[in-house]
């Protein structure tokens, strides 16, 4: 268990923390949490790759801690009613269905190499600057627009380009399955 791993999990155990403070209304603390962990993945990357620190375990850790960071604050925001919830069914979707065909592709012997593309980069930037600009907003009680509409047009477009490249990389990568 290395350094950035540990981390990479402190990150995973803000995420109940984030949820509580949002469906709380504690936006101060959602904020500073979220920024917290914001920094933690900074960081737990940073030491991965300067002290040659990286892992199998922290490849699969590090996606999982964004994914569970970000579709918990997606969910919390759109039931909270901070966010339309046609944008957390987008954002939720996208990764349903990347979870939903890595596991297929686990059953049939087929396990699929998951490396983020410059889009899924991307998207995840988009998405993390969408909920930090909402959680900012609510916690110091300014209005975010027109940069709210600007940055959802963006996650918007980098989500369905992104699970769109994902899906045709997997159907390319699952054609080659042998008929018997």
């Amino acid at each position: 268990m290395s350094i950035p791993n540990i981390i990479t999990l402190g990150r995973i155990m803000l995420v109940p923390i984030i949820v509580w403070a949002i469906v709380s209304s504690q936006m101060e603390v959602a904020f500073a949490v979220f920024l917290i962990a914001g920094i933690s993945d900074a960081v737990d990357g940073f030491l991965a790759k300067r002290f040659n620190m990286a892992s199998e375990l922290g490849a699969l850790l590090d996606p999982l801690a964004d994914k569970a960071l970000l579709v918990s604050i997606y969910m919390s925001l759109g039931i909270w009613g901070a966010i339309p919830r046609w944008i957390v069914i987008l954002v939720v979707s996208r990764d349903i269905m990347i979870v939903a065909a890595v596991i297929v592709s686990w059953l049939f012997d087929r396990p699929v190499e998951m490396k983020p593309s410059k889009v899924s980069k991307l998207n995840t930037v988009a998405q993390v600057a969408f909920a930090a600009l909402v959680l900012a907003a609510l916690a110091f009680g300014f209005k975010p627009a027109p940069y709210d509409i600007i940055l959802m047009g963006l996650v918007t477009i980098f989500t369905l380009s992104s699970v769109s490249l994902y899906l045709v990389e997997w159907v390319r990568h699952m054609s080659t399955i042998e008929a018997k």
